[in-house]
């Protein structure tokens, strides 16, 4: 129980990577407040059975004010948050020259400046508190580019940055920022784009999978959530506490390439 007696808001987490990161948080301890869209009442059910305590707030994270109510939420009902995750996200496929600027917009404010407005509104209550961790969930595109995905690997090559520039402002305190850089994992958003492939190469969905593994992930399997949560609880603990400022690939090797 690493994590007993602090509170994790992970945006992003009703299903997927965020609700993975949650479960393997709750499980070490931590609270959890959870935020996102769709089925709530059964992630909110899971990460209650782990005997946590459990909160929900459905902030629009590409809007300010929404961000911040969610902010005030944690600190009136849960203390303030210790453990502060950055996991919201959406995508869009497309060319630069036809990609909808109403699409730009909303991916540069869910997957970059929602992570601004999370962490200057989180930050001084966990230096105030003496500890706190803020694990950005980036991507192998905040690393490396794909094409059609402009706004994407814009946001998350943004994140990058964001997450070193504030790591080397928190660099003497109790307080770390790291980024999690995972490849493919078998998201909702992720399936989308299998199902796309299929219906394209006129292939099931097995076939439609591993060819999409083999443009780009040599271990030709899928990263999981419960492997980024388990990453999540490492950056959290205190063999963590000089980790600073990085950006961690758990990608199958995409990025060794």
């Amino acid at each position: 129980m690493l994590l007993k007696g602090k509170t994790a808001l992970v945006t992003g987490s009703t299903s997927g990577i965020g609700l993975g990161i949650a479960l393997s948080l709750a499980r070490q301890g931590a609270n959890i407040v959870l935020n996102g869209f769709g089925d709530i009442e059964t992630p909110k059910a899971q990460v209650a059975a782990l005997g946590v305590r459990v909160g929900y707030h459905g902030a629009d994270m590409s809007k300010a004010a929404d961000i911040e109510a969610m902010m005030a939420y944690v600190d009136a009902e849960f203390g303030g948050c210790g453990i502060l995750v950055n996991n919201a996200g959406i995508q869009h496929v497309a060319p630069v020259e036809s990609f909808p600027t109403e699409r730009w917009d909303a991916i540069i404010a869910i997957n970059l400046s929602s992570a601004f407005h999370t962490t200057r509104l989180a930050l001084p209550g966990m230096q105030a508190r003496g500890w706190g961790r803020i694990l950005n969930i980036a991507s192998v595109h905040g690393l490396v580019a794909s094409a059609q995905k402009s706004a994407y690997v814009a946001a998350k090559h943004g994140l990058v940055g964001f997450t070193k520039a504030v790591a080397l402002e928190t660099a003497t305190s109790p307080v770390t920022v790291n980024a999690i850089c995972p490849g493919w994992v078998l998201t909702p958003l992720v399936q989308k784009q299998v199902d796309a492939r299929a219906a394209a190469d006129g292939v099931d969905n097995e076939e439609a999978k591993r060819r999409l593994l083999m443009e780009k992930q040599p271990s030709l399997q899928f990263t999981t959530p419960e492997q980024l949560g388990e990453l999540a609880v490492f950056l959290c603990s205190d063999a963590a506490s000089n980790v600073r400022g990085q950006s961690w690939a758990l990608d199958g090797g995409w990025t060794a390439q």
